[in-house]
Parts: structure tokens; sequence; C-alpha cells
């Protein structure tokens, strides 16, 4: 029945990018009938992704969640227009994009603190947009984080073809990173990308670490930190390898398929590799929180916007990847 199937919140992203088009697609995929999908968002900004697209849907509109029955079908739009009707211009960053992001994002958040939905997957956001618009913190998984009340660690997992990614540091200078790179910190995102992995459906990951230096040789930070922290994951029952050097990496963990995920300790030096891997197959796991999120890997692409030319392939894998994991999260907490 449709009623017990998995609820999914989906978001437009930023309507000033491709996400509303992307989405408006991503509706007509087969995929979406095995979830109760919650579209929230303005629903003019949804028309117009269905203008660029060329695409209609079959969705029932309310403006409350408590208006949904599922029982009458599996797709529901929230709308929480409330009367405004703003035209928002294509490729254009701005505060009003970036309150329509915030508004619904947090209104997801809020059904995911009530227990009323799985998961969320939404389109791209634009960060410029967001800040303008009121969001205070670095990026929307620190205010997912906060908004879900997470306390423990929590990181972005990147994903292409099913090769998953971590890192042990993200946004901050290179010069900084080393001092970064301890056991403990290590130690964090190997365990939270098996457990991710696991739910995803891979019952024994097998995890790569990555070296900080260059050939794994011209520094401490391996033997003190790095190999220890290895060490320490197996000791837990973790499939962990490494420290593989950065510049052959990535041949060695996906392209010849010997790991299914891979660990590093900064943020280039892992983005480098899955991006000349995949580019445009890119997806976006929030790990750490309470329930699946995900989201294409790529941005707003302003350049593109409203031009019916974004690949759908990131946004729909990325559906499938909250799909697979809120169900097997269902499945785990039920048994």
């Amino acid at each position: 029945m449709s009623k017990n199937k998995i609820k999914i919140a989906m978001l437009l992203g930023d309507p000033s990018g491709i996400g509303p088009e992307l989405i408006s697609k991503l509706l007509c995929e087969e995929i979406t009938n095995k979830a109760n999908v919650v579209l929230i968002g303005e629903k003019k900004i949804l028309e117009d992704g269905n203008k660029i697209s060329g695409k209609s849907h079959d969705l029932k509109y309310v403006e409350k969640f408590e208006h949904i029955n599922f029982e009458e079908g599996n797709k529901f739009f929230l709308d929480i227009s409330k009367g405004k009707n703003h035209k928002y211009i294509v490729a254009e960053c701005s505060k009003e994009s970036g309150e329509s992001v915030l508004e619904s994002l947090n209104l997801a958040l809020d059904l995911a603190n009530q227990n009323k939905i799985d998961a969320i997957n939404f389109g791209p956001f634009n960060k410029t947009s967001m800040k303008m618009g009121g969001n205070t913190h670095s990026d929307e998984l620190h205010l997912m984080a906060e908004k879900l009340n997470v306390k423990k660690f929590f990181c972005e997992f990147n994903v292409v073809d099913n090769f998953w990614t971590a890192r042990v540091t993200s946004h901050i200078p290179i010069r900084e990173v080393s001092n970064h790179v301890k056991k403990e910190n290590i130690i964090k995102p190997i365990k939270l990308i098996n457990e991710a992995m696991k739910l995803n459906g891979i019952k024994n990951p097998r995890v790569a670490v990555q070296a900080l230096n260059p050939h794994a040789e011209f520094g401490d930070e391996e033997k003190n930190e790095i190999i220890p922290a290895i060490n320490e994951a197996k000791k837990q029952g973790i499939n962990a390898d490494g420290p593989l050097p950065c510049d052959t990496s990535f041949i060695t963990a996906f392209k010849n398929k010997n790991h299914d995920c891979i660990v590093g300790m900064y943020h280039d030096a892992l983005q480098s590799g899955l991006k000349a891997f995949g580019f445009d197959r890119g997806v976006t796991v929030q790990g750490g929180l309470p329930l699946p999120i995900t989201t294409p890997a790529h941005g707003t692409a302003f350049d593109i916007a409203g031009k019916n030319k974004a690949n759908l392939e990131p946004t729909l894998q990325s559906f499938k990847i909250a799909l697979t994991m809120a169900e097997n999260k269902f499945n785990n907490d039920k048994n």
C-alpha cells in the first residue's frame, strides 16, 4: 500500500539554477513511485521548472503536511507560497532565492524532527544566495546538523558510481591541514563511511585511506597518525587499508575496483580524483545525520540554467541512494 512506503521530502533547489527543471524531470522517473514523495516549495517555481523541462505531473497540492493522505496517492506538493508569486531571475544569486531555499529546507528538517519523513532529497543549492537569504552557517550541512540536534561527528560524502569518499578536513587552508591529521580525527570518518555504506547495501565495505604526504613517505603523519588510525579501525572490524599515496589512490581504489570507498586527509586530494573520474555523475550524501539527505554533487550551473540542458543522472542517483538508505534504515530499526 502507498501509505507504507518510505516518505521522502523533495526540495526544488535554488529557483535561479537548474534545480527546478531537474526535479521536474525526476518526478517523471518510475523509481519515484517506490516512495511517498512530498515535494516542498513554491508552486510557481515548480511551474517554471516544468516549462523548461516540458514535463507535467499529477501532483496533489496541500498547504499543510497534515492534509496529506498517502492512501490517495504517492506524490504530494506541499505549497509554501502563501500567496507569494515572486518571479526569480534565472542565473542570478539573490536574497529572495536564498530565503525560498531556507524556508523549504527548514520545513523539511522540522518534519524530520517530527519523524514524519524518512529522507530528504534536494536540487542543488547556491551558497551565496543562501547567505544572502540569512544562512549564518558555513554550509548547508552545518545548518542541517544544528537543526537536527546532531552532537556527534558528521561530514560530507561524495559518491560516483557507488564509490564513496569522506574526508578528515574540508574547507580549511592547506597550511592548517596537518594540524588536524590526528588518529582520533582520522578514525571518525573511517567509521562513519563504513556505517553509511552498509546502510547503502555494501555488507563489508573495503575502506581505503589516503596518505597526506607525497608517496606516503615524506613526513611523519603516516607513521604517527594515519597508520595507527587504520590499525584501530581494523581492530573494530572495519576492512581498512592504506595509506595510499594520493597521486595513485583513485587508480588503485576506484579505477581498479580494489576498494569501495576512500577516506582522505583534505578536500582537494579527494575532490580532484573524484571529479576527474566522474564530475557529471557525482552525488553528495550528508553523513552522520539521523536520516539520509542527498543531492547531486554539482552546483546550480547558472551557465545552463533555463536551457533544459542539465544532466538528470546525478539527481536520479541521489534519489536512489536516499531511497535505498532509508529503506535499509527502516528495516534495521524494525529488527
